[in-house]
């Protein structure tokens, strides 16, 4: 339940996102807002988890630096400006291709061997994914592939994170590291506001200051915190696969709430994804 939970929440974040598109605002604003209402959350979560640890060296807090910035910052940021070109639904099917990513990269940086279930199941999942995209691309035109290539992006720096994150998880923790980690992207994207956005806030609707709030805390804070929970009880492994629910909860919000159409394609698309990502984490029999 705890997975189910949190994979839900998680998926909800592309929908207030392209709610808030509505209302003008453009990617800049609406990250900055996300993370500025998260950031005391994620610093509590921090110091939550790191209470009676030793405290950071300086190895750690540049690599905390890095990640953050690679995988919340640049990821997120990444992510929203890819929302302005394509529907939520797609949308999530890319961002659900980074068990296959992690592996990728594994295979490039650690010579890791992919095995053959493995690469079969990757071909599944991205033959999925180009289904839902040849059918987008007939529908809004040319800036589908500038959405999809940005969201690609977004879950390629997640995977990197995920990748090179795995020694600092060891000596922090993961809630821990996904604090700091966290509050890191948060000043990235604040900073990145005040630079190229200054003194605009003010020009900002209510209804996106509120959806921005309920993206903090309900789509972003508290998912992490149920998957976290989730790990604890029924290991990663099973979280991943219930995790699964996440396309099919996006697409029903998204038929929902933003009117987006449901089509076959669509659902060929989501079941080719989520089977390729089930083949991917499912343990490997002994």
């Amino acid at each position: 339940m705890l997975a189910a939970a949190g994979s839900i929440a998680f998926s909800g974040k592309a929908i207030i996102v392209k709610l808030a598109y509505r209302h003008g605002v453009d990617a800049v604003t609406l990250v900055m807002l996300r993370m500025l209402f998260a950031l005391p959350l994620f610093v509590l979560m921090a110091w939550w988890a790191g209470r009676g640890k030793a405290a950071l060296t300086r190895k750690d807090a540049l690599g905390i630096l890095g990640l953050g910035f690679v995988g919340y910052y640049l990821s997120s940021f990444l992510d929203f400006l890819g929302l302005e070109f394509i529907s939520a639904s797609f949308e999530r099917l890319i961002l659900y291709l980074n068990p296959t990513l992690v592996l990728l990269l594994g295979w490039v940086v650690y010579k890791r061997r992919i095995a053959h279930r493995q690469a079969v199941a990757m071909a599944v999942s991205y033959s999925g994914v180009l289904l839902v995209f040849g059918h987008e691309l007939s529908l809004t035109g040319a800036n589908v592939l500038l959405g999809a290539a940005l969201v690609l992006g977004s879950a390629l720096t997640y995977a990197v994170y995920l990748t090179y994150s795995g020694q600092l998880v060891q000596r922090l923790g993961s809630l821990r590291l996904a604090g700091w980690a966290t509050s890191v992207a948060c000043l990235f994207c604040i900073g990145q506001f005040v630079m190229l956005r200054p003194l605009s806030l003010e020009a900002v609707p209510t209804q996106v200051l509120w959806l921005s709030l309920l993206n903090a805390t309900a789509c972003t804070v508290l998912p992490v915190v149920l998957v976290m929970m989730a790990i604890e009880r029924i290991g990663s492994g099973l979280t991943a696969q219930t995790g699964m629910i996440g396309p099919m909860s996006t697409i029903t919000m998204g038929v929902l709430l933003l009117d987006e159409p449901f089509t076959a394609w669509i659902v060929a698309g989501t079941v080719l994804v989520v089977s390729g990502v089930f083949l991917v984490t499912r343990p490997a029999r002994v």
